[in-house]
């Protein structure tokens, strides 16, 4: 089984990181992507190039055999679309379980998604909770699907929902970028590599 990790990861930092490796070994997965996205279409534009979210992806798993950066969204024209990217990877790994991660919230509009129905066809969709996390109430698409079973999630290429709780670092991209812009350090929140690379290129200022 592969994971599907998406984001802007404007930037990335320690939360989107240990979020991918807990997944990775929760759910036994040969390797998670990172795919960042380049033109959201369901929230405001980065405030970095996709160029440069890129790179600051690739300085932290450099190193990492089980996360990888795919950067096929930055390779495409117009907005990014996650049935877009999931018809890729299915095209790609015909024979592989694939689990998209997607966030509750993220989730709690997801029927606003590009063919959302769809993307049951390409993969599992997993949603990460927290504790308190407010989930609005699935509808019937959703609860055929909805399974508690990771066995079930091995034995089948895509179409359930699974929610899975993980332990989520307190971190926020929009605090960090704030914390920059008014020359606080936010050092131990991302790794070093990102943090000089975000002031080599003087970035959030």
């Amino acid at each position: 089984m592969i994971g599907i990790f998406g984001g802007t990861f404007d930037p990335v930092h320690y939360g989107h990181l240990r979020a991918a490796l807990e997944l990775k070994e929760l759910f036994e997965l040969e390797h998670v992507r990172l795919i960042p996205c380049a033109q959201p279409v369901h929230r405001d534009s980065p405030m970095t190039t996709a160029v440069q979210r890129l790179e600051m992806l690739q300085l932290v798993t450099k190193n990492q055999t089980d996360l990888i950066v795919d950067a096929q969204e930055l390779q495409r024209a117009g907005g990014s679309y996650t049935f877009d990217t999931l018809t890729a990877l299915r095209l790609n790994y015909p024979d592989v379980t694939l689990l998209f991660f997607v966030g509750s919230d993220a989730f709690n509009k997801f029927t606003t998604w590009f063919r959302w129905q769809e993307l049951f066809d390409l993969a599992h969709i997993v949603v990460i909770t927290r504790p308190n996390a407010e989930l609005k109430p699935l509808n019937e698409f959703f609860k055929m699907r909805l399974t508690n079973d990771k066995q079930i999630l091995k034995e089948e290429f895509s179409g359930r929902l699974f929610f899975q709780q993980i332990t989520q670092l307190a971190i926020s991209a929009t605090a960090i970028r704030g914390m920059i812009a008014a020359r606080q350090n936010p050092r131990f929140l991302l790794p070093d590599a990102v943090i000089d690379y975000i002031y080599q290129n003087q970035l959030y200022f």
